[in-house]
Order: C-alpha cells, then sequence, then structure tokens
C-alpha cells in the first residue's frame, strides 16, 4: 500500500509543481531575459505542451492508482468519489488548453508573423491576448482543483 501511495503522490507532485514552476519561474524569468516576445513565446509555448502531457499522463496514472487503492483498501470499486470528480475536471481543463485553445493560438500566431509588429488592436492580436488569458485561467484551474485534490488526498490516507 505504500508504494502505491507514494506512486498517488508523486503523479500529483509532478503535475502541479510543474504548474508552480512553470507559472512563477519559466514564463516570467523568459519573458524578462529573453529580447523578444517572440522567442518567449516558443519557449512558453513549447513547455507548455509539455507540461499539460506530463499533466495529463501524470492525472491518468494517479486516476488509476487511485482507483486501485480505493478497491484494496475498501474492498470495492470506488469510481466516483470527489477525488475523482476533481481529479477528471482537471484532466479535462488541461485537453482543453492543449488541444483546443493553444492550436488556435499557434495558428494566430502564424498568421501574424513577429507578434510584436501587430498593433495591439488588431483584431487577430486582440483574439491571441483573449485566447492567452483562456489559457491562463484554465491553468489556474487546474492548479486550485489539484489543491483540492491535495487535500481530500491528504485525509484519505489519514485514515
Amino acid at each position: 500500500m505504500t508504494w502505491l501511495r507514494a506512486l498517488m503522490l508523486l503523479c500529483l507532485v509532478v503535475w502541479l509543481g510543474g504548474i508552480i514552476f512553470f507559472g512563477f519561474v519559466l514564463a516570467p524569468a523568459v519573458f524578462a531575459v529573453l529580447p523578444t516576445h517572440e522567442l518567449a513565446g516558443n519557449v512558453v509555448n513549447r513547455t507548455l505542451t509539455k507540461l499539460h502531457f506530463m499533466g495529463l499522463v501524470s492525472g491518468c496514472v494517479f486516476l488509476l492508482f487511485s482507483i486501485l487503492y480505493s478497491r484494496i483498501k475498501l474492498a470495492r470499486w470506488q469510481l466516483f468519489s470527489g477525488t475523482h470528480v476533481l481529479l477528471a475536471i482537471m484532466l479535462a481543463l488541461t485537453a482543453i488548453s492543449q488541444f483546443a485553445v493553444i492550436p488556435r493560438m499557434q495558428a494566430l500566431r502564424q498568421n501574424m508573423g513577429v507578434i510584436d509588429n501587430v498593433a495591439p488592436s488588431d483584431a487577430r492580436r486582440v483574439e491571441f491576448t483573449r485566447l492567452h488569458v483562456w489559457s491562463t485561467q484554465l491553468e489556474g484551474g487546474v492548479f486550485i482543483i489539484g489543491l483540492g485534490v491535495v487535500l481530500l488526498t491528504a485525509r484519505r490516507f489519514g485514515n
């Protein structure tokens, strides 16, 4: 049982730790250090994609192990616990960001060329900014819900 709990916690650490590192360290640093928004955006785009896939894999593994943990500990399948529902929401928000929002942002970036040369009032840049806000809110939502999963998991392991 200890190994199962450890793997579940590792999944949460990887996912939420990645979000913290990305949002508070990587993204601000590349926009502060690199000479153009274009270069910084390229780095952020690549790393965000990797973060999302880490989250999707970690979330699926956590969900699988959590269901298995319930089966072993409670001697029954517990598919729709609060933890599992929250985790499914986290997975859905991550998938929406990765497969719906980011591709639209990438298409707009390609269409605009160098984003720094496009007027802030340009419809493409306005749409890009709107999608960026959505992307940030989705990531923040995943993080906040993830904190809920951490709390529920800690309570569960305390029993």
